[in-house]
């Protein structure tokens, strides 16, 4: 089957029953979409698909209808997305595991509300789980990304 993840068309001779998150890991060594629970609980295993946030553990491959983008898509490191950017200007990152799924469901929530309150953070991110409880500095940096976003 045809899957185009971060621009680029792949074949892959996977079963469809596959989850993609396993299709990105193991087929196509993506590995910055991390595992966590399996479930689709944790949050870190989150990637977009056509821009939306969605858990790439749960989704399968026979199910998947759109364009993925990963963490390795987001940004580079010579051209940081503006979520990356504020993520290590605010330090959020402790342990780091369940950072790309933080970033991902940031950015998606950034594309639908440019100027979301601390409210709609919370909301966006409370599937994203952090057992660091980096909170706090998720939500500034979640701030500090709009900003930037918004040229200000």
């Amino acid at each position: 089957m045809q899957v185009t993840v971060n621009g680029q068309t792949h074949d892959i001779d996977a079963d469809p029953q596959m989850p993609l998150l396993w299709a990105l890991r193991e087929v196509l060594n993506l590995t910055g979409t991390k595992y966590g629970c399996g479930i689709a609980q944790c949050g870190a295993c989150t990637v977009h698909v056509d821009g939306m946030a969605v858990r790439s553990c749960q989704l399968r491959l026979g199910d998947l209808n759109g364009e993925v983008t990963t963490i390795e898509g987001l940004g580079q490191p010579q051209a940081l997305h503006a979520v990356q950017a504020a993520w290590i200007d605010h330090q959020v990152a402790q342990c780091g595991y369940c950072q790309s799924g933080q970033v991902m469901s940031a950015a998606a929530l950034l594309m639908l509300n440019a100027s979301p309150t601390d409210q709609d953070i919370d909301r966006a991110m409370s599937g994203n789980l952090c057992r660091c409880a980096t909170y706090p500095r998720i939500r500034a940096a979640v701030h500090d990304a709009a900003r930037r976003l918004a040229g200000s």
